[in-house]
């Protein structure tokens, strides 16, 4: 679906473009280009091309918000689990191991180094 979407997207974003570059400026009409002078006789009829190229790129341009729109909304996803949640999640919690409850005990003063040594000075 996303991928149909996508190339219809596409479509109208390039008939889009070609639609507003074949557009002339207001002092002279599609007529012109095609050899026409301006009489009724040309491509488009009397008026020009004007009504219909406008009418053309007002559609092009619902369309491409249209299609903007279903896409964002088709590529909504959850958020990614990183390496690091995954290996969380994957982890068994093993009673005994880490940093132990119990307080490290001190030693008393004289058992590691007695004050006095035998046989010394």
């Amino acid at each position: 679906m996303y991928g149909v979407i996508m190339f219809f997207h596409v479509l109208v974003c390039i008939l889009l473009i070609v639609v507003v570059l074949m557009q002339q400026t207001k002092g002279a009409g599609i007529s012109s280009v095609f050899g026409g002078g301006g009489g009724t006789d040309s491509l488009f009829g009397g008026k020009g091309a004007t009504p219909f190229f406008v009418r053309l790129t007002s559609g092009l341009a619902i369309a491409f918000f249209l299609t903007s729109l279903t896409l964002v909304l088709l590529s909504r996803r959850p958020p990614a689990v990183t390496a690091v949640e995954k290996g969380m999640q994957e982890m068994p919690v093993q009673p005994g191991r880490g940093i132990p409850e119990t307080q490290p005990v001190i030693p008393e003063q004289g058992t590691i180094f007695p004050e006095e040594v035998p046989g010394g000075e």
